[in-house]
């Protein structure tokens, strides 16, 4: 293939007020698609975030549990499928949160179906690590200071020493934070600096004890959000 696009679909955007436009809505999006796809130089990625809900389950839609107008969007959707992928140059990715919503029909259509939990420990530290390198090109968090990466702490069998310290607290910080979402992550260092610097600049060692203070509030909303349900 000569080159790629990628389409990303906002699952919303396909729904209308009026009865029966949302499976019209639907259809049309398909056929701007199929124009792409008919370039074959063209390798062409379709995705479609919160796919739920264009692919409700129709069993709730019987059931009264969903407008009827629903049905007719999700028989749009596996009819366009059906013909698209046909085609040796599109792929469909779809993600969603809540999969016990969708219909089986289309979960059968699926070659690939993965999941993706919350960040690892290791991710985690490289997602800090990039912003606590951003914060000091800006110099939010001044004087620069070299961290090292997880592979290096490796290297060294996580001793800590002068060179090391302020990286293994940073280590101790992704593990503290296991279990939050990707999107939570990269808010924290904004938090920990609204919540606790509040000043122009910050050393790094101010910033990571800020930014612990800050892991630790999320936990306690969390709790606190499970208590009202």
């Amino acid at each position: 293939y000569r080159y790629g696009q990628l389409i990303e679909i906002n699952s919303h955007s396909l729904f209308s007020k009026w009865f029966s436009e949302s499976g019209k809505l639907v259809t049309k999006m398909f056929q701007k698609i199929q124009d792409l796809i008919d370039d074959k130089d063209a390798l062409v990625f379709v995705l479609i975030d919160e796919v739920e809900s264009l692919t409700a389950s129709r069993n709730a839609c019987r059931a009264g549990a969903e407008p009827s107008d629903a049905i007719r969007v999700v028989n749009a959707v596996l009819t366009q499928i059906d013909q698209i992928k046909r085609h040796s140059n599109v792929v469909i990715l779809t993600t969603s949160n809540i999969t016990e919503k969708i219909d089986v029909a289309f979960v059968d259509r699926a070659d690939i179906k993965q999941y993706i939990g919350p960040p690892s420990v290791a991710a985690i530290f490289k997602i800090y690590l990039s912003c606590l390198e951003e914060l000091m090109k800006c110099q939010i968090i001044y004087p620069r200071q070299q961290l090292l990466t997880l592979r290096e702490l490796e290297m060294i069998g996580f001793i800590e020493n002068n060179v090391s310290k302020l990286s293994l607290l940073l280590s101790d910080i992704s593990r503290k934070s296991e279990g939050l979402s990707g999107r939570v992550l990269r808010k924290l260092p904004f938090l920990a600096h609204a919540l606790y610097v509040q000043a122009p600049t910050v050393t790094i060692e101010g910033f990571l004890q800020a930014l612990s203070l800050a892991v630790d509030k999320q936990f306690e909303e969390r709790q606190k959000l499970s208590a009202c349900v």
